[in-house]
């Protein structure tokens, strides 16, 4: 049966019918959009520490030390930690707000949630670009923190849940393509607004934040929310419609799998305190272990290290200030190309072999790259460097971004979105986004400050943590592709670590339990 979702029977799975609708793939894309704003914040924070108008206007202390000092030490060239703050500021904001994402979530459902973040989102981006002091500035972009917080929980919810499950990995990761198509924009705004636009350039790039914040908001009007939201906030009828809607059959049809979401929410709503179930009880723990593993570990591959100071790092081994524009146009036409990798094998080859392969390339792209600026500028700094090594370097860097793209970037935002029961759901992305959000600020902070003290050793620290993380996947992640997502619990009770942890809620494991102690009563 074409588009057929499979369900977990014993040691089998059955189909439920439906397959992707031209429908389901256009309120996917629409949500999807949400990735979008956040890659165009973390593409244009990138341009704005090396350019030198808004640097004027907004870090005038920080743009006469860049002209005055010089240059003996090629790794502290821009260490700041005020310029580091302003980048960070945004993600301390969408950490604080994903914590409201949750009840706002529950209670208006994921449509909406991502309509106000889209609101939030237009404002801070219109601030930002009509600026004229720095309590406007930070205003803004505390603004984007919001819209950035509450939109990166609802989307990957609202995708993993609207998708059929054999086409959950593909939906899903139309997230970290949007991600990647930000950040690409944000830098083509950069190049193209400091060639012709001269000093206020920068203006037009912080303001054009307000274009995909405008597809949320006024697509966000014309998607349904969540057949699962949807029942949860007491909506059956229309959740049945939506359902029979979205996979392109009849009422009748949908019955098994409406059955069976009805059945997970009727179970989510026995529990009466979720944050209290998923943190202290230990019933949640395989799902909690990938709410904070999985988002701390994102951040630690040295990615937005890589995205956000892309200008800075191809200054720093001495590209011009054009060039250093243009290597990073180069890294963001790789990441979203390499993204499509993930898209069309995701729900094939499944998410660990993408997390493996990902991470042994990116580990070995690590530490070439910190060979070669070693090479060239050595503990001091000081020299150089060639246009070989140069090269050499944007082609590492490149090799990095496409393992990224089809490894962590997608699974960082798929896998916790998927192992989730309903009951925590909400709950368990909230902390993952805060927990992505915390680590992106903090590494963003010191980055600098580390790349000025450990030198072109940075590259082996992330190198080290690659190597972890990737051992982690291994011995950890159970294979969740084409799995239901009220199902994904049965694979951590076949998963020969996890097994010992999972309790089995289902009715059928209950009546096996009441069986079992009758006739032990009985005996």
């Amino acid at each position: 049966m074409p588009g057929a979702v499979i369900v977990h029977h014993h040691n089998r799975y059955k189909t439920y019918p439906g397959e992707v609708t031209g429908f389901v793939f256009y309120s996917c894309l629409v949500a999807s959009v949400g990735g979008c704003i956040f890659g165009y914040d973390i593409g244009m924070a990138a341009s704005l520490t090396s350019t030198e108008s808004f640097l004027l206007l907004f870090f005038p202390d920080i743009y006469q030390q860049q002209r005055d000092q010089v240059i003996t030490n090629q790794y502290c060239k821009f260490d700041s930690q005020e310029l580091s703050l302003f980048g960070s500021s945004l993600f301390l904001s969408a950490a604080t707000a994903s914590l409201f994402a949750s009840p706002m979530a529950r209670a208006f459902g994921r449509k909406w949630t991502l309509f106000y973040a889209a609101v939030a989102y237009i404002i801070g981006a219109c601030m930002g670009g009509i600026a004229t002091t720095f309590t406007m500035l930070i205003t803004g972009r505390l603004l984007l923190g919001v819209g950035v917080g509450l939109c990166i929980h609802a989307s990957p919810l609202y995708l993993s849940e609207m998708a059929p499950a054999q086409q959950r990995g593909m939906l899903n990761i139309l997230f970290q393509l949007m991600i990647t198509i930000g950040i690409l924009s944000a830098s083509l705004t950069n190049y193209w607004t400091s060639r012709f636009l001269g000093g206020w350039g920068w203006r037009v790039g912080l303001g054009m934040g307000a274009v995909p914040g405008s597809v949320i908001a006024l697509g966000s009007l014309a998607i349904p929310d969540t057949p699962i939201s949807l029942l949860s906030r007491g909506e059956t009828e229309l959740a049945r419609a939506t359902l029979s809607q979205i996979r392109g059959i009849g009422p009748d049809d949908v019955r098994q799998e409406f059955d069976d979401l009805a059945a997970a929410c009727e179970e989510s709503k026995a529990v009466a305190n979720p944050w209290w179930e998923l943190l202290f009880t230990g019933k949640y723990k395989p799902q909690l272990t990938f709410a904070l593993g999985v988002p701390f570990f994102q951040q630690l591959t040295g990615i937005n290290v890589i995205m956000f100071y892309a200008p800075v790092l191809f200054k720093t081994v001495g590209f011009r200030n054009d060039a250093s524009l243009m290597s990073s146009v180069i890294t963001g036409l790789v990441n979203v190309f390499s993204t499509f990798v993930a898209v069309v094998t995701a729900d094939r080859v499944g998410r660990r072999a993408l997390f493996l392969q990902g991470g042994t390339q990116m580990i070995i792209s690590q530490i070439l790259v910190g060979t070669f600026i070693g090479l060239q500028f050595g503990l001091s700094g000081t020299g150089a460097i060639s246009e070989q090594y140069a090269m050499c370097i944007v082609l590492f860097v490149c090799v990095y971004v496409a393992g990224f793209a089809w490894s962590w970037g997608p699974m960082g935002w798929l896998i916790p979105s998927e192992v989730y029961p309903l009951a925590v759901r909400s709950q368990a992305q909230s902390i993952t986004v805060a927990v992505n959000m915390c680590f992106t600020a903090f590494i963003g902070q010191v980055f600098l400050t580390l790349l000025c003290h450990l030198r072109f050793g940075l590259f082996y620290f992330f190198g080290a943590w690659l190597l972890l993380m990737t051992i982690f996947i291994a011995v950890l992640l159970p294979e969740t592709k084409c799995v239901p997502l009220e199902e994904v619990s049965h694979v951590f009770r076949k998963h020969w670590f996890w097994r010992k942890y999972v309790v089995d809620t289902s009715a059928e494991a209950r009546g096996a339990e009441m069986r079992k102690r009758i006739a032990l009563e009985m005996s």
